[in-house]
């Protein structure tokens, strides 16, 4: 009985944990891939990174319902969304600013910042103090084609900060372009708007949330 009301406890807790208006992604739509590069080493801090306490995305509903009319136009054409980020609790935010400051700490500068000094990323607007993804209508994503279950070749990684990330940069292949396109028309067409410095980046046009967010992603 005592497993049962503690397992009850967690549930509940979870649960009340997420705020009001904000939905998990695979509860709106569960084809969409999540890969949440945070909740990994496999991101530009080479760290799993505070706030993200698991693999589910959360958006507002109203971008959650977008991203979905999107991922059916998306299978249309036989690819499917993937989310590399999606809500951003503000203490991830305060986690990158800290990062930055540690001169020293460049374990994946070879991997996400060959070319730029880690003191610059600032300056040239790779890290904020505040993030649109804290309003919680925000996401990072690409596209993988569903007969090969391979990634769609963008021209760089996610997060790779550098002017070939720009989402209309022109030394890079055809495929690449065509590939970025593809993913640009239909999130722009599903009320979406692009930071025209990463292919990958798109905040819902009608955002219901002005202010920022600090609820864990559990």
């Amino acid at each position: 009985m005592q497993k049962i009301y503690f397992s009850l406890f967690i549930l509940f807790f979870s649960i009340s944990s997420l705020k009001d208006g904000f939905v998990y992604i695979s509860d709106i739509n569960n084809t969409i891939i999540i890969d949440l590069k945070y909740y990994s080493n496999s991101n530009f801090t080479g760290h799993i990174v505070d706030g993200y306490n698991s693999n589910k995305a959360i958006l507002s509903k109203e971008c959650a319902n977008a991203l979905s009319n999107a991922q059916d136009d998306f299978n249309k054409l036989g690819y499917s969304l993937i989310v590399y980020d999606a809500y951003r609790p503000q203490r991830a935010v305060d986690f990158f600013v800290n990062w930055s400051k540690d001169l020293n700490d460049t374990i994946h500068k070879s991997i996400y910042y060959p070319n730029i000094k880690k003191s610059k990323l600032f300056e040239l607007g790779y890290i904020a103090y505040k993030s649109s993804h804290s309003r919680g209508s925000t996401v990072d994503v690409s596209l993988l084609n569903l007969k090969t279950r391979k990634e769609l070749d963008m021209g760089t990684l996610f997060d790779f900060f550098d002017i070939e990330s720009s989402t209309f940069h022109e030394n890079i292949s055809k495929i690449q372009k065509s590939n970025r396109m593809i993913l640009y028309e239909i999130m722009t067409n599903n009320g979406f708007k692009n930071y025209s410095k990463e292919w990958w980046h798109f905040t819902l046009e009608n955002e219901p949330y002005v202010n920022f967010f600090d609820f864990l992603v559990n």
